[in-house]
């Protein structure tokens, strides 16, 4: 077959790499978009949660309770407001919804997270919880499993945008401790990956495009779910993620 003229090869791959241009662009700006989307939600939760006039022990509260009661961790540098959506979807269907006060921002390390979810279950008696958790709060539900719930007092972890081989990104906070703790060098991550004994019972629910998580959050025998809101923190909205959450805690009754 004859090859075609000079010129035209030129053109040809010239006109490849203006597609090639254009789709890095739209690539760009769409995730560009999607990061303002992103933390405009986060602007918003923080505001709602500043003008709510409802605290948190009032989820925990119900005349004619619905097992089984819930857990809610949140991720580094947010309070429980950013779980809120969940905890009025869960209240609502007569599920007692417990918020972890003492953790705050969650700016403590995960095992102070860790010991602070296991006191609250054993404080409470609760038994065959879900514990639904976001971010940093995916590995504090984790390690309470394995080191401060010999009873399995946990039911079942829902894990949410969980960094659990931690995230390179973590690096660029030399001055932020509470985020640099994610390097995938920290031997908590060394330790968290060694025992794979609880797997069966975390839920692993992921977007489908996660910036502060370039190495993703799938967990080898956990059940994996990718969601399709893109980001770290929209994803708390995604309906797929709502309809999960009420699939596992109906799972989870007695």
């Amino acid at each position: 077959m004859a090859r075609p003229p000079l010129g035209a090869r030129v053109a040809g791959s010239g006109l490849g790499a203006a597609r090639g241009v254009l789709r890095l662009a739209a690539t760009a700006w769409r995730t560009s978009w999607w990061r303002v989307l992103d933390y405009g939600y986060v602007v918003r939760l923080q505001v709602v949660g500043a003008l709510s006039p409802r605290g948190a022990d009032a989820f925990r509260r119900q005349d004619h309770p619905v097992p089984p009661d819930v857990v809610l961790v949140p991720g580094v540098y947010e309070s429980w407001h950013f779980l809120r959506p969940l905890a009025r979807r869960l209240h609502a269907a007569g599920h007692r919804v417990h918020v972890l006060s003492a953790l705050g921002y969650n700016r403590a390390p995960v095992e102070t997270g860790a010991r602070v979810l296991g006191d609250h279950l054993r404080v409470h008696d609760l038994r065959d919880v879900v514990v639904v958790a976001h971010s940093k709060g995916g590995l504090i539900g984790k390690l309470a499993m394995l080191q401060e719930d010999p009873e399995e007092r946990i039911r079942c972890l829902v894990a949410v945008g969980t960094p659990f081989v931690g995230s390179h990104l973590a690096r660029f906070f030399p001055l932020l401790p509470a985020v640099r703790a994610f390097v995938p060098s920290n031997p908590l991550f060394g330790v968290l990956a060694a025992e794979a004994a609880v797997h069966s019972r975390i839920v692993s629910a992921y977007s489908v495009w996660d910036p502060h998580i370039p190495g993703g959050s799938e967990l080898l025998g956990a059940r994996n779910v990718v969601l399709a809101t893109p980001g770290h923190f929209r994803v708390l909205a995604d309906e797929g993620l709502k309809e999960l959450v009420d699939d596992v805690v109906a799972d989870a009754a007695p």
